[in-house]
């Protein structure tokens, strides 16, 4: 029997959908490939006792695609969303030492997200790999993701990918989940969430709010381009670009300061009072969040492309172009400078007397930072760094396709504290309400778009009340069946 190949996509006007999903039945066997447009995306494939079983099988999905608004296209007719990676070099360090490296972890692509919490640590590269690896250099998960990894940020207890096909998965449960969607003509360069509030900066000095039900709040165009900062919390939203930092009212009611900067923002950090900006010009700025004063600089020998803080922002560390790491203290006198050992830190984070890195080769690093270390480290005497490797029996999470393609549980088999929620058809949207006693019925469920499908409903591990007044899964989704 010949082989039948039926491409759909689905592209709206406003940018919320740029996808396409491609059904190939060859014999018994049902291939299924999806994922943005332009994208190579994800394959998944089946085998059925019958051909005949596979072509219906095959209907069904393509009846699925179709009754949410899929349609048949010629496959390459539509361009892909546009994606800017960041252009990096990263010169041999002019540091007499190098850095007391504990362990180093090679990703295998360019890497620029990281995120470190008490449990683990997170890296995701630009093969859309993000995996797992504990404190001491164990590696613990593998994440698979439709696209490159442009960061990583967290909120609260949820972990959150942002990826180059405009979809920023949570990562907070087994199964990974596309939480939000940018429009295809953002160029996205960074990301952060606050209370489920997404903030997208893009290659045009743009700035995108999004809420937790995916959909946009406000835009702003700042006086620059290459917007690789954005930090929000609740007062502001804090945007650095070519021309210095900008802060809007979280509400996006108006701007609220600006302050230029020397040399166009690399990176950013904050603290609960401060913003940090890394600039082209070797320099790091301290700026007040209240007012966008300048209340210290921290000057390094090359562009600085990553800067992290100590808690209490006693420490401020910035990464060079130079393979360079340095420390200052919370005035702008610099401490020490030692050479990464492996490339430029594009991204860092500090936790407990360590300092990770991601660095231009793609690895994750973990330096010791304590000031034995770093004392021991400035007179040449550094550990041997542990190269660690990936097992190979490594669990590997993947988003999931489809309805059809979650797990499942029944009725009487449904766990104890597990909590049910449905789809329902409300103002030409689908939402997700709890149907579950003890629960606000009002508020939405923040849940993944791919698998809704009205009256459906779900048993989640359980769930959070967000303070805007919405839930938030916690734990594995299943379908009830």
């Amino acid at each position: 029997m010949a082989r039948e190949t039926t491409y759909l996509e689905l592209s709206q006007e406003d940018g919320a959908a740029h996808k396409f999903y491609e059904v190939t039945v060859d014999g018994a066997t049902v291939s299924v490939r999806y994922g943005r447009i332009g994208a190579a995306g994800q394959l998944q494939s089946s085998s059925f006792p019958t051909a005949e079983k596979a072509r219906a099988a095959a209907a069904k999905k393509i009846g699925e695609k179709v009754r949410k608004g899929y349609a048949p296209a010629v496959r390459g007719a539509r361009a892909a969303r546009s994606v800017t990676r960041r252009q990096v070099a990263s010169a041999p360090s002019t540091a007499r030492a190098v850095a007391p490296v504990l362990w180093r972890f090679r990703t295998g692509s360019s890497a620029f997200g990281i995120h470190v919490d008490e449990d683990r640590c997170w890296v995701g590269n630009q093969a859309g790999d993000v995996y797992t690896v504990s404190h001491g250099g164990e590696v613990l998960a593998r994440y698979s993701l439709p696209d490159g990894v442009k960061c990583l940020v967290a909120d609260e207890f949820w972990i959150y990918a942002g990826c180059d096909d405009g979809t920023v998965y949570d990562l907070s449960s087994k199964v990974p989940f596309g939480a939000y969607g940018i429009a295809a003509d953002v160029d996205i360069y960074w990301l952060d969430i606050h209370e489920g509030v997404l903030n997208v900066s893009d290659a045009n000095g743009g700035l995108t709010v999004i809420d937790h039900e995916d959909e946009h709040q406000w835009s702003r165009k700042s006086s620059g381009t290459g917007a690789w900062m954005v930090r929000a919390d609740e007062r502001a939203v804090y945007h650095g670009h070519s021309a210095g930092v900008t802060a809007y009212a979280a509400d996006g009611t108006g701007q609220l300061w600006h302050t230029a900067t020397p040399g166009g923002v690399l990176f950013g950090w904050q603290e609960e009072h401060a913003v940090y900006a890394g600039t082209v010009r070797n320099t790091v700025q301290r700026l007040s969040k209240a007012t966008g004063r300048v209340e210290a600089s921290y000057p390094c020998d090359s562009a600085v492309y990553s800067c992290a803080t100590s808690p209490d922002g006693r420490h401020v560390f910035a990464g060079d172009s130079s393979s360079s790491v340095y420390c200052f203290d919370a005035d702008g006198h610099r401490l020490w400078k030692l050479g990464t050992g492996g490339g430029s830190a594009l991204s860092m984070q500090y936790l407990d007397e360590r300092l990770y890195l991601v660095t231009t080769d793609g690895s994750l690093v973990c330096v010791d930072a304590s000031e034995a270390a770093i004392a021991a480290a400035q007179q040449g005497s550094v550990p041997t760094a542990v190269d660690v490797k990936s097992a190979a029996a490594l669990p590997v999470f993947t988003p999931a396709a489809s309805a059809s393609a979650v797990p499942t549980v029944s009725v009487a088999a449904v766990p104890a504290g597990g909590v049910v929620v449905e789809c329902v058809q409300q103002g030409g949207r689908m939402r997700v309400q709890v149907v579950s006693d003890g629960f606000e019925h009002g508020w939405n469920v923040q849940f993944p778009r791919g698998i809704r499908e009205a009256g459906a409903r779900y048993v989640v591990d359980g769930l959070h009340a967000a303070s805007g007044g919405f839930y938030r899964v916690r734990g594995e989704i299943r379908r009830l069946v």
